[in-house]
């Protein structure tokens, strides 16, 4: 399981990978993957296309994220696993969060 994050190169958007485990284990480097995003980004896009588990911490540090960048910094859930999309459809996150397959 690991957390990388990468900015664009003009700057505007962050990706945040997320492989593995999507759960507490992680807490710490993902939330060091935002620390020091601000609302100067127009948007942070999550990468779950390698995530094959997702539990309601990982719920819990989504909501962490969006609280600490701000409402005007877009967050995108990208192409979720189908595991992770039934956790994240029956947690109604599509009303909370944009998610692109």
């Amino acid at each position: 399981m690991s957390v990388v994050s990468e900015q664009s190169s003009n700057g505007d958007e962050v990706t945040v990978s997320v492989a593995g485990r999507f759960d507490y284990r992680i807490y710490d480097s993902f939330k060091a993957s935002f620390h020091d995003i601000d609302e100067s980004r127009k948007a942070v896009n999550v990468d779950l296309s390698k995530t094959d588990y997702m539990d309601s911490s990982a719920l819990g540090m989504l909501l962490m994220m969006r609280e600490h960048v701000g409402r005007a910094v877009k967050i995108r859930l990208v192409n979720p696993t189908p595991d992770v999309m039934r956790v994240l459809a029956i947690a109604n996150f599509d009303k909370l969060f944009s998610i692109k397959s």
